[in-house]
């Protein structure tokens, strides 16, 4: 019999593609998503779909009634960290909140493991890399406090009700299905590599590049850019590990790329230069964040086998050039073929 998995998220950027994942291997999947920053043209036809909010406990009953899930996955955060600095409160308030409601939901219907897709930004201003799971927890936001607060009620709901849980703690999750069918659109976009690939396609003005006198190489912050097929791969791992227990992975490849690593990369493969404007530095940004994923290479085998910078450019750069507008075309070619 196929596993049945709930994915709270699943039509937002990494939920998409994970429940794309889940279906090629032969699970049933139920999505449910409020829509506010997810797609209902990136949900597979496949998957059932429960539009709710994690704030409204009887679309979560709803959701699980009747139904035996083998476990759950919580992609649905808030998730913007400038946002966050503005509207400390909404994020302190709704995340832990939504995330509790949740858990309560998955304790009550018996479900025993959850997925939970944390953040670097636990690190807060990184004074070593790689970064291990054992490194100091300094949230450089109330994004990030926020995601921590989840993790400590997912602690407590393993200590006194046994729900087993993994916190996956993303650096930069990056690039598009390889298929072309799943990609990137935030509105607003806030993430580098496709700022920069619209930049160099004309969709937008200059890139800002905020701070050139970091402590690298080149004078630009250093990130660990994640293919979003390998999060995907890590989500799969991990809801089988915690079979035997709870675990907490920091997600990376374990290599960082500047900032100017990234545009000449996008100005290389797009074959169009990214326009630039230098700025000062963003109050909280780190000179570096990498990850060490020794751990959950170790205990799971995972490997970011597509996490090349050349690799996550040239997928998202296919999928900028054949949706232009996001899902707004999906969108509207649906309706007019139905």
């Amino acid at each position: 019999m196929a596993d049945r998995y709930l994915v709270v998220g699943g039509a937002g950027f990494i939920g998409s593609h994970l429940v794309a994942g889940l279906l090629a291997r032969g699970d049933e999947v139920v999505v449910f998503d409020n829509l506010q920053t997810g797609h209902h043209a990136a949900i597979d036809p496949r998957a059932q779909f429960h539009r709710g909010d994690l704030a409204d406990p009887l679309a979560l009953h709803i959701a699980f009634a009747g139904k035996r899930f083998d476990g759950v996955f919580h992609l649905a955060d808030l998730s913007l960290v400038g946002e966050s600095m503005h509207a400390p409160m909404r994020y302190l308030t709704i995340n832990p909140s939504n995330a509790g409601r949740l858990i309560d939901a998955c304790l009550r219907h018996g479900v025993q493991r959850l997925v939970y897709s944390s953040s670097a930004n636990l690190f807060g201003v990184a004074d070593k890399s790689p970064i291990s799971e054992d490194a100091p927890i300094a949230p450089a936001s109330a994004y990030g406090e926020s995601k921590f607060a989840v993790e400590r009620m997912l602690l407590w709901a393993e200590r006194v009700h046994h729900l087993h849980s993994a916190c996956l703690r993303f650096f930069n999750a990056a690039g598009c299905d390889p298929a072309g069918s799943l990609g990137e659109a935030h509105f607003p976009e806030t993430h580098l590599i496709p700022l920069a690939i619209d930049a160099a396609l004309g969709r937008r003005p200059p890139l800002a590049v905020f701070g050139t006198d970091y402590p690298t190489p080149d004078g630009t912050c250093l990130r660990d850019y994640v293919h979003v097929t390998d999060l995907v791969a890590a989500h799969l791992l991990a809801m089988e590990r915690i079979a035997i227990g709870s675990v907490r992975y920091n997600v990376g490849k374990g290599r960082g790329h500047s900032v100017r690593e990234v545009i000449e990369t996008v100005s290389r493969i797009a074959g169009r230069r990214v326009p630039i404007i230098t700025t000062n530095r963003r109050p909280g940004d780190s000179a570096f964040l990498v990850a060490s994923p020794e751990r959950i290479m170790r205990e799971t085998g995972w490997h970011p086998a597509h996490s090349s910078l050349d690799y996550i450019v040239e997928t998202a750069l296919v999928w900028r050039r054949n949706h232009p507008d996001g899902y707004e075309n999906t969108a509207l070619q649906q309706r007019q073929i139905a």
